[in-house]
């Protein structure tokens, strides 16, 4: 999704108002409940609001010029690596194995198997179509945010196949971009 993203793949940057400043603040309240106590700090009410619209109809909101989180179409709002990494505990989580880790890292989805093996683990309430983070066997940060294809269940029961679309991952275009002036 980002692999090649730079400054260039913007095509337009809005100050929104506040009507769909609180409608994308509610949203992501709904989504991560864990984020409540600092959302305040993350997305002030006073601080302008910026919905930046790249290609492939991707949105990105900037607070301050920093990307804080992004979405596809209409989708659900999922945090850059970067707020991530700063609460770790906001998304359900998946572990891949070891031996899955550097085609992540070049930006490959992540199949059954990765997380199925004995390094991987999977969180067993995630239905299909929920952003997860991806976490690395023996790392304590995640490595990569995905869009789940198929229910942590049916994941361990089919074990073929893409599990998770990998959305953003580091150092990809995204985590490079820390401010977009």
């Amino acid at each position: 999704m980002f692999k090649k993203f730079s400054s260039e793949d913007v095509s337009s940057q809005n100050q929104v108002k506040a009507s769909v400043q609180r409608k994308i603040r509610q949203s992501i309240a709904e989504e991560y409940p864990g984020l409540e106590p600092v959302l305040d700090d993350l997305l002030p009410k006073k601080a302008p609001l910026i919905v930046v619209k790249c290609q492939n109809h991707l949105n990105l909101v900037l607070v301050n010029s920093v990307p804080l989180f992004f979405n596809i179409r209409d989708g659900p709002y999922m945090p850059t690596l970067r707020l991530l990494h700063q609460y770790p505990n906001i998304m359900k989580k998946f572990q891949v194995d070891r031996g899955a880790i550097k085609f992540v890292l070049a930006g490959a989805n992540i199949m059954c198997p990765g997380l199925t093996s004995p390094g991987g683990a999977l969180d067993d309430e995630v239905e299909a179509e929920t952003p997860v983070a991806i976490m690395a066997e023996g790392k304590q940060h995640a490595l990569a945010i995905g869009f789940t294809k198929m229910s942590a269940k049916d994941i361990k029961a089919i074990n073929k196949g893409i599990g998770v679309d990998n959305m953003h991952y580091l150092n990809d275009g995204l985590w490079k971009m820390e401010k977009l002036e």
